[in-house]
């Protein structure tokens, strides 16, 4: 069965003036659950993690400081928005979401957060409206359980990941691959294992002939035992952020041939829906269902 994190927390406002469409957050499940790819029975509720969990890989004082509302005033500025409680335990539960589905990817193939992929989130300090790095933590998370030995994260997000580059860039134990627009934030990237950085207005057939001959070669040289995808919808042409000019087809293919490619080569895979900022809200819902949808299709 398709496990998927979901909390009404997902749906808190951010302060006025963010970039973040947090609509879709309350309209995904219900455009899943409309149409019949999901029912009440695929979602779970995650809760507050234990803190050992993100301290394993965020500095304790960075993290209690987020806990604390201590966090000095030029560090949350860099995050974007003032911090507060409930955004904190909104980003706390976001990992513990990518946790759960973690372990639920493991007994059934596959599993999915309906948030996270705050990919910008260093060890040491959060950007770009990221304050925690879930998929950090999750892959951390199993490598300590003795869950997991080698871990691939494929960050198709049209943002770098620069803080999952940052965090793992002297562990040969996790591979960070990002393909990402040249010209996006982040402006100063970080050095990935692998980074291919697209020109703007990069098409549907350069895009996925790229990734078809990348991410199998991948698989085959690192051989990982689970797979973190972090499978953002802003590579789309109409998103207000991205510079890319792929169309939703194609972005429905690019997730088709991930899911199956890691069907293909039984690993299992942990999806993080990561940024979607198109004008139109229906975009971003159906880039994002297309992701489940297709789950279903390969996995169910």
């Amino acid at each position: 069965m398709l496990k998927v994190a979901f909390h009404p927390i997902y749906r808190h406002p951010l302060p006025q003036g963010h970039r973040f469409p947090m609509e879709k957050y309350e309209l995904l499940p219900l455009q899943l659950m409309h149409e019949g790819t999901c029912t009440d029975l695929n979602f779970f509720e995650p809760e507050k993690p234990n803190d050992k969990y993100i301290v394993a890989v965020h500095q304790p004082e960075y993290y209690y400081d987020l806990v604390n509302i201590t966090l000095n005033q030029r560090a949350a500025r860099k995050i974007g928005f003032p911090l507060s409680e409930v955004l904190v335990e909104r980003e706390v539960i976001i990992a513990d979401g990518t946790i759960k589905a973690s372990e639920f990817a493991l007994k059934y193939g596959i599993a999915m957060n309906i948030a996270g992929g705050t990919h910008h989130a260093y060890t040491n300090r959060g950007e770009a409206f990221c304050l925690l790095n879930d998929q950090a933590i999750g892959a951390r998370y199993l490598q300590n359980k003795g869950l997991a030995k080698k871990i691939l994260i494929v960050d198709l997000d049209v943002h770098q990941g620069n803080g999952t580059a940052e965090i793992f860039q002297n562990d040969n134990s996790v591979f960070t691959f990002s393909m990402h627009g040249k010209s996006n934030y982040p402006f100063k990237k970080e050095k990935s294992d692998l980074d291919i950085a697209l020109d703007n207005d990069t098409n549907d057939d350069t895009y996925l002939n790229i990734l078809k001959d990348t991410l199998p070669r991948l698989i085959q040289n690192e051989k990982p035992n689970f797979i973190y995808y972090l499978s953002g919808v802003d590579i789309i042409a109409s998103d207000k952020l991205g510079k890319l000019g792929i169309t939703v087809e194609g972005c429905k293919e690019r997730d088709r041939f991930v899911l199956q490619s890691c069907k293909d080569y039984n690993i299992p895979v942990m999806c993080s829906m990561g940024g979607g900022y198109s004008p139109d809200i229906k975009v971003i819902v159906d880039a994002h269902a297309n992701t489940f949808r297709l789950a279903q299709e390969i996995f169910f």
